[in-house]
């Protein structure tokens, strides 16, 4: 059972088969070039050696697991390690693990030599299904999340959901957050899916394989038909941001310690209350929001120790701000979102987040 498709140059393949039939697709993709597989140290030690091998990569370059590491500072080790190896343009970087590792190699993939070929092979289910997908690369700095990147296109992403096999629960919960941000965006019966689906995809171990495989493609389809008709996040795409404007800030704000999907599912339901309280959406919306993320065994809420004029404060540093204004990706409806008419990018005064994020 595999499924391919081509997004701006990159070929998405959706395959249970082993590390070698990845090994044959890379190798037809770029005869004649080195492997080179970058992954974080744990799933360094679960799956390295045996894609290393599958793929016949020189060298595995590893570096410790969390947000923590997705710095410039790795960036500037990485990138030196390629240096010290005489790695050249021949060089196609691998990128194995969830999404801290395939933005972090996809960034040193964007800026080595001026850039080389990369290849995403997601170990998560959020990597899976929206991480790898897109072009989107880069580091964390102090001032906020993702400031400092690119758009740099692999030339294979390759998934097989079989990884997830060995992913822990509360890491498929991260990447739930993500299937049901993409229903509520785009797709109102692949919600209904999820939350009918939710036991299994929650309680499940492991995840059944065709369950996982419909998961995926479903995802992957709803982020490539949008990613692909906006690249560069001038209008449509922005519609992926949903949860992830006041989800980021809340991620700083804890210096981490919500993890990514529990932040997005945060932040999704305080979007849609804002959506509400701007006269976008019906209350119905955050509601069945709401019942989606708690059978998934996400937060609804602000965790209680968290300010929200810290988290309104880290808003400000949101890449989609403009005049100082930040803009936000609101649902209209489940499966619609509002603002098309202004490139979905909503204006928001500061004062109706922070009443939002207060009564959370």
């Amino acid at each position: 059972m595999s499924v391919a498709r081509t997004l701006h140059g990159a070929r998405i393949v959706i395959a249970q088969d082993p590390p070698s039939a990845l090994g044959r697709a890379i190798a037809t993709r770029w005869p004649a070039h080195r492997m080179v597989l970058i992954a974080d140290a744990t799933v360094a030690a679960l799956h390295g050696d045996r894609v290393r091998a599958a793929l016949g990569a020189e060298v595995v370059l590893t570096f410790p697991p969390g947000e923590a590491s997705k710095t410039r500072e790795t960036w500037a080790m990485l990138t030196d390690a390629l240096l010290a190896r005489g790695c050249g343009r021949d060089t196609v970087l691998v990128a194995l693990g969830g999404g801290v590792t395939g933005d972090l190699t996809g960034f040193v993939a964007a800026t080595y030599l001026r850039g080389i070929p990369l290849v995403q092979c997601p170990t998560s289910l959020l990597a899976m299904i929206d991480a790898a997908i897109g072009g989107k690369c880069g580091v964390d700095t102090p001032a906020g999340k993702n400031l400092v990147g690119a758009i740099h296109h692999p030339g294979l992403v390759w998934i097989d959901p079989t990884f997830l096999e060995t992913l822990p629960l509360a890491a498929r919960r991260e990447g739930l957050a993500e299937a049901i941000k993409h229903g509520v965006i785009a797709e109102a019966s692949y919600l209904a899916w999820l939350h009918a689906t939710m036991p299994t995809l929650v309680d499940a171990a492991p995840l059944p394989r065709e369950i996982a495989h419909a998961l995926v493609e479903r995802s992957v389809g709803i982020k490539c038909e949008i990613v692909a008709a906006d690249e560069r996040e001038a209008n449509r795409r922005q519609v992926l941001n949903l949860g992830h404007t006041i989800g980021h800030a809340i991620e700083q704000v804890s210096g981490y310690a919500v993890a990514h999907g529990e932040a997005v599912a945060i932040g999704m339901m305080a979007e849609a209350r804002l959506a509400v309280r701007l006269g976008l959406a019906a209350t119905a919306v955050p509601e069945r929001i709401s019942e989606v993320v708690r059978a998934a065994g996400l937060p609804t809420a602000l965790p209680m120790a968290m300010d929200p004029a810290a988290i309104l404060a880290a808003t400000r540093q949101d890449k989609k701000a403009r005049s100082g204004t930040v803009r936000y990706a609101l649902p209209a409806a489940i499966g619609r979102m509002a603002g098309a008419e202004q490139g979905y990018g909503i204006p928001v005064e500061e004062a109706a987040v922070l009443q939002t994020l207060t009564e959370m």
